[in-house]
């Protein structure tokens, strides 16, 4: 299945998971193993960031139509804890949706003990 409803090719190859969808609000989980990994054996910032630009462009086609699409203008991430090999899980929330932009707010953490790893808000637009 591929769109913003389902996944797509680029979605597995990362190995992101889509655990729920809609209302504005999306929760995307990532299995991360050694090819996330960076030199210092944390999850690479990408790898992360690529799971909190995922989870905020599903919250925001959970808000428009089925022939538009999410696009990301800007999306800004703060690490605050290195990820480790394990269950990524990215929360995202559709904090502001205008008539052009829409102002999403994400939090990463690390399944396994709930540790937060990081922080995110974004700028979308849609096509369509």
């Amino acid at each position: 299945m591929s769109g913003p409803e389902g996944g797509s090719g680029f979605d597995e190859r990362v190995g992101l998971e889509e655990r729920t969808v809609g209302d504005g609000r999306a929760e995307i989980a990532m299995l991360a193993g050694e090819g996330h990994l960076n030199p210092a054996g944390a999850v690479h910032g990408g790898a992360i960031a690529t799971l909190v630009d995922v989870a905020m462009g599903k919250a925001v086609a959970s808000t428009i139509s089925d022939d538009e699409l999410p696009v990301t203008i800007e999306m800004k991430v703060n690490f605050l804890e290195p990820g480790r090999p394990g269950l990524l899980v990215a929360a995202a929330e559709v904090r502001r949706r205008g008539r052009l932009f829409t102002v999403v707010q994400a939090e990463v953490s690390q399944d396994e003990d709930g540790e937060t790893l990081a922080e995110a808000m974004g700028t979308f637009t849609s096509t369509g």
